[in-house]
């Protein structure tokens, strides 16, 4: 990621592109070699420029960590692997660069504290609920047990840093449904909207989450799910950037699919 004013120079990050190519993840179950050859091509490229890799997607996150955890464990795999990364005449050699989902690199990174300490405009009117989903912390053996997954509380920490209040609600570690999509859209969007009809009758000012697949379940499908967009769904780094003193055009709300019209009142 290139380098720009905002999140990243507010707090002290510089991001760098690299040629990534996709993670591997859509394709692992069809192909579970060509995608861990997908991933580890990536682990690859970030290596060799002595790098980190942050990443905006947890299912991204997942599938780089686990390539390196199984490459690092499985022989026969990591051959297999190796003979189609031969087609490109590459070969992974167990390179393993961190891999930190942007959440939690904040959270460990940066810090609680500092961000704290950098808020500009304070949240404090704010009541969010926060969406971790299945792939943020799972499967935890890979991720070194960072977090519990039954309990988690980066997220929670992260949002109240802005002054936000993170509301406890039943269903909070709920899957967005959007895995179940090809096989039942029905299902898929019946588990959306047991969640966004909860956190409805709680009366949240929005739903804060770290996954553009799960955005595009509670987001993008909210009024096809419930019939009219009710509860404004933000990504962690538009809220944060709320609070840093971002105007809401360099944050991109207004590509978000449900108006936030009413939460920019509370805040601006």
């Amino acid at each position: 990621m290139s380098s720009r004013p905002g999140h990243a120079e507010a707090l002290g990050i510089e991001f760098v592109d690299l040629p990534f190519g996709c993670c591997g993840f859509p394709l692992e179950p069809l192909d579970r070699v060509r995608s861990l050859a997908m991933a580890a091509y990536n682990l690859m490229l970030a290596s060799r420029e002595g790098l980190d890799i942050a990443t905006l997607c947890s299912a991204c996150a997942e599938t780089l960590i686990k390539a390196e955890w199984l490459l690092s464990r499985e022989e026969g795999l990591l051959r297999r692997v190796n003979r189609v990364l031969g087609e490109l005449d590459a070969e992974y050699k167990g390179e393993a660069p961190r891999v930190l989902h942007i959440a939690r690199m904040l959270h460990e990174e940066v810090g609680v504290e500092r961000i704290r300490g950098l808020v500009k405009r304070p949240l404090n009117d704010l009541r969010v609920a926060v969406h971790y989903g299945c792939h943020y912390m799972r499967p935890s053996e890979a991720y070194g047990g960072f977090e519990d997954p039954e309990r988690p509380r980066s997220l929670d920490e992260l949002v109240e840093a802005t002054g936000a209040e993170s509301v406890e609600y039943p269903g909070k570690m709920d899957c967005c449904g959007g895995g179940l999509l090809a096989m039942s859209e029905r299902v898929a969007k019946e588990m959306a909207a047991k969640k966004l009809r909860r956190l409805s009758e709680l009366g949240v000012d929005a739903l804060v989450l770290i996954c553009p697949f799960c955005a595009i379940m509670y987001d993008r499908y909210q009024s096809l799910i419930l019939g009219e967009g009710r509860i404004p769904v933000l990504y962690y780094t538009q809220l944060l950037g709320l609070a840093l003193g971002l105007e809401p055009e360099a944050l991109g709300l207004d590509l978000n699919a449900v108006a936030v019209d009413g939460l920019l009142e509370k805040v601006m």
